[in-house]
């Protein structure tokens, strides 16, 4: 009667252990289910690049303003 008492012990517990690391999987599997898909990730990594060269485009028009602006203040003088 012992070996059966040990063996369904360790079954009892291998059951729990099963449990636990089945509970596991289900909230990685929610939690994966949160994160962008690759269609969408591209999709953004697109906009970003739009919005980068909307700005790099912006940044040489205020450099250009800036100059401008100063040879007509030094012409001012």
């Amino acid at each position: 009667m012992r070996d059966d008492d040990y063996e369904g012990a360790l079954l009892e517990e291998i059951k729990d252990q099963n449990k636990a690391v089945l509970e596991a999987v289900g909230m990685i599997k929610e939690q994966v289910k949160q994160l962008p898909t690759r269609d969408e990730f591209n999709a953004l990594k697109e906009d970003v690049r739009t919005i980068k060269t909307v700005v790099t485009d912006m940044n040489h028009d205020i450099k250009d303003y800036d100059r401008r602006i100063t040879r007509l203040e030094e012409a001012k003088v």
